[in-house]
């Protein structure tokens, strides 16, 4: 019997959003996959820790997860990452792959996740908090209410068309585009609310589009909400 595929959303950043379904699965699973060639150093690794400090002591799987949008290194590293999972699967074990926030959003898992799933293999989303739920949370504010809109944008892309529209807009992923990402917020007559590393020792919250610093870390993420909605 092959084994099982588990794609495990942690949350954020903070051990104790992990939800409880994550935690059975990756204490569970003979195999723990980490997003990063070493797994000591990822993120997600350090936040499972938090809460099951025996993850030190699993078998993990390191799939490394370069930062590029050049396209064909991407197909090269999932092709990998899917050929080192499916090894382990083959022999009848499950692994339990790590990613950040929620597998659905923005995942660099779901690459993997098809292509095992094409090959036959059993897979499953595990799912996580977002990080924009809790960026609201922690700010104490709500997201959205009523028939307001809540749009979700990948901000390394051009975000000034997104920009206009109404509701909450969520900016994620800025990267090295942040310096032109809050020029366009400056403009904007709009609630602007950012935290950096949301649930880690070094979070920073900024409560205006000019307090937000241009080399702000990968793990940012803005709240855009119309001034009427304060």
């Amino acid at each position: 019997m092959k084994g099982t595929l588990y794609g495990v959303g942690v949350g954020p950043g903070d051990p104790e959003l992990l939800t409880l379904k994550a935690l059975r699965v990756i204490r569970e699973a003979p195999v723990v996959a980490v997003p990063a060639e070493k797994p000591e150093e990822s993120v997600a690794y350090r936040i499972v820790r938090g809460a099951f400090p025996e993850l030190a002591q699993k078998e993990l799987l390191p799939v490394p997860m370069p930062m590029t949008k050049d396209r064909e290194r991407l197909r090269a590293s999932h092709t990998a990452g899917a050929a080192a999972v499916e090894r382990i699967l083959e022999e009848g074990r499950d692994v339990a792959f790590l990613t950040l926030g929620d597998p659905t959003v923005y995942s660099t898992y779901l690459y993997v996740h098809r292509l095992v799933e094409a090959d036959g293999y059993p897979t499953e989303i595990v799912s996580g908090i977002p990080s924009f739920c809790a960026v609201a949370a922690r700010l104490n504010m709500g997201l959205v209410e009523k028939a307001e809109l809540l749009h979700v944008i990948p901000s390394s892309y051009p975000v000034e068309e997104a920009l206009k529209l109404s509701g909450t807009r969520v900016l994620m992923k800025a990267g090295k585009k942040m310096g032109q990402v809050k020029e366009q917020l400056q403009g904007l007559s709009a609630q602007v609310r950012m935290i950096e590393n949301c649930g880690m020792e070094n979070e920073k919250i900024y409560r205006s589009a000019e307090e937000i610093p241009e080399d702000a870390g990968y793990y940012s993420l803005i709240l855009v909400k119309d001034q009427k909605e304060q």
